[in-house]
């Protein structure tokens, strides 16, 4: 089987791994979660002390928005009409998740949450639209009984980005390690790229499809984006302290996939590193438009 291979560009930042990019008002801007769990560990330059969101140009890295979203986490950025949305959690494992937006990238509403479960432990959120509604994809690890193996995608739907709710029955695969998700639909099926993978083996980010978001087809031509040493290639100027980081770094790892199309390209970004907190965020690239490129992993 023939998929359309994407070409890496190389590593832009440290530090930042849920990033997504999206087209707003003829440019390409791109969501970045600034961390900070701890004075030990987050994004090297968050001198705040507090985990915030921000926006920047996708393509020269320019900051375009003040902060936002403070002390949330794990935030995804998805443009309807003339809203930035942004769903994202409470905290690593906590279990309410939000929602806020803003109309000029200035003001923001006040996030509120859109979903919740009792020993819910939440993470990542992926937002699509799909045959006249919004489904939105969110990670869980936790409770054991509705999860099985951590991590789990889960889905809720809604009609007016306003009431969600929890599509019953409908999870990704149970009986594996996923984890960092992107959500996309085309033509009937739903195409989720997820974390694939261990630490003895390495992870690479797989494609899935389905019709129903409850029985999945693992497309042949897996892994969508594997790791290798092209991730290392720097395509943005940083300090020698983080050169040196990224020469030395362990690589196992291609995750948090996420893409938007931009004048006939495909525009991607995701994480590469060990896994265990040494991490970069890096770009590719490609000559397709998204359904294109989902598609071409399925015959």
């Amino acid at each position: 089987m023939s998929h359309i291979l994407l070409h890496k560009l190389g590593t832009v930042d440290c530090d930042i791994v849920e990033a997504n990019p999206v087209v707003w008002k003829g440019s390409v801007l791109r969501l970045e979660y600034i961390r900070w769990k701890s004075a030990t560990s987050h994004y090297y330059a968050n001198h705040i002390g507090r985990s915030y969101f921000r926006l920047v140009d996708h393509f020269t890295g320019e900051i375009v928005t003040e902060p936002f979203g403070w002390d949330l986490h794990m935030g995804n950025a998805f443009v309807w009409e003339d809203r930035m949305i942004v769903t994202a959690v409470e905290d690593w494992g906590k279990p309410r998740f939000y929602q806020l937006e803003s109309t000029d990238l200035v003001h923001w509403t006040e996030p509120r949450v859109i979903l919740e479960g009792d020993g819910w432990m939440g993470y990542n959120t992926s937002l699509c639209r799909a045959d006249g509604k919004f489904v939105l994809c969110f990670e869980l690890g936790a409770p054991r009984e509705i999860v099985h193996e951590p991590f789990t995608m889960f889905f809720a739907e809604t009609s007016d980005l306003q009431n969600w709710k929890v599509i019953p029955g409908a999870s990704g695969p149970r009986d594996i390690y996923t984890g960092g998700p992107c959500l996309r639909w085309f033509n009937g099926f739903y195409y989720l790229f997820i974390l694939d993978g261990s630490y003895e083996k390495g992870f690479t980010t797989a494609v899935i499809r389905s019709r129903d978001l409850t029985n999945w087809e693992w497309s042949a031509a897996n892994p969508a984006l594997p790791f290798d040493e092209g991730d290392r290639r720097l395509l943005a100027a940083m300090p020698p302290s983080l050169v040196q980081k990224i020469e030395r770094a362990v690589n196992i790892n291609a995750s948090d996939f996420d893409f938007c199309q931009f004048e006939g390209k495909l525009h991607c970004i995701y994480s590469w590193g060990n896994q265990r907190g040494v991490e970069f965020l890096a770009r590719a690239e490609a000559d397709c438009t998204e359904q294109e490129f989902c598609e071409s992993f399925f015959d």
